[in-house]
């Protein structure tokens, strides 16, 4: 079970486990282990068309949370980077001081290998991005209403039935938790324009009342359906 369960969080915590099971202590040998695996996997990822965008940055595209950078969550292909990358110029170039946060990516070998609970980040082609948020004083750089930038949701209407299975989750009973930040509709409005203006971008996938809310209408913005996560909380983009 620890073995399945590190290897669905994060693909190479189930082997790292599994080798300091035959070390004295074992709690470090597994931490120490998993950290040089996770080193070399930098290096071993472009042999899957895979790379990892960059933990630590302070530029205008970052991670948003070092748990996705230790879990192995930020690899992406090298197409995929391209598009964040130019992305986040763009929007620092439409409006200074822009910082674009990054989220749930893929991992970093093996198509067809799922990153749960997302149904479809297992090719390196998928990527969530956070949304844009402001308070009382203006725009927020760098913030989340989450601690992971999920599961802050914007309230609208949905048409979506009390159903199941499904992986539509409302966590009600946490909602009040996060920071009272509003959506700064004009960031988040914009870059739903770069994306749908991107030939390499194939679909932004996103909930419909936040698409009416910011006033950007394309074919390549999307439904996810709703059997999905809710994706009132970020926004999913596909080559």
């Amino acid at each position: 079970m620890v073995f399945l369960a590190l290897t669905i969080v994060t693909q190479i915590g189930g082997v790292a486990w599994v080798m300091s099971r035959l070390m004295k202590y074992k709690l470090a040998a597994f931490l120490g282990i998993y950290t040089g695996l996770t080193v070399m996997t930098l290096y071993v990822a472009p042999i899957f068309c895979r790379q990892a965008i960059a933990c630590g940055s302070d530029g205008a595209l970052q991670v948003q949370s070092w748990f996705y950078c230790i879990t192995n969550r930020t690899y992406v292909s090298p197409e995929l980077a391209g598009v964040l990358e130019d992305l986040a110029r763009e929007m620092d170039e439409k409006h200074p001081g822009t910082v674009t946060l990054v989220l749930d990516g893929n991992f970093p070998f093996l198509d067809g290998f799922p990153l749960l609970p997302h149904l479809s980040h297992d090719d390196g082609e998928k990527v969530d991005l956070a949304f844009f948020y402001k308070d009382e004083t203006g725009y927020l750089p760098g913030k989340a209403r989450s601690p992971i930038g999920y599961f802050a949701f914007e309230q609208g209407p949905t048409q979506c039935p009390k159903a199941w299975p499904t992986l539509r989750w409302d966590f009600e009973s946490i909602q009040p938790l996060w920071a009272d930040f509003g959506l700064e509709e004009a960031r988040n409005r914009s870059v739903l324009e770069v994306l749908v203006d991107d030939p390499r971008v194939a679909k932004i996938l996103i909930e419909p009342h936040v698409v009416d809310r910011l006033g950007v209408q394309a074919p390549k913005i999307r439904f996810q359906g709703c059997r999905a996560a809710r994706h009132d909380d970020h926004i999913n983009i596909q080559l």
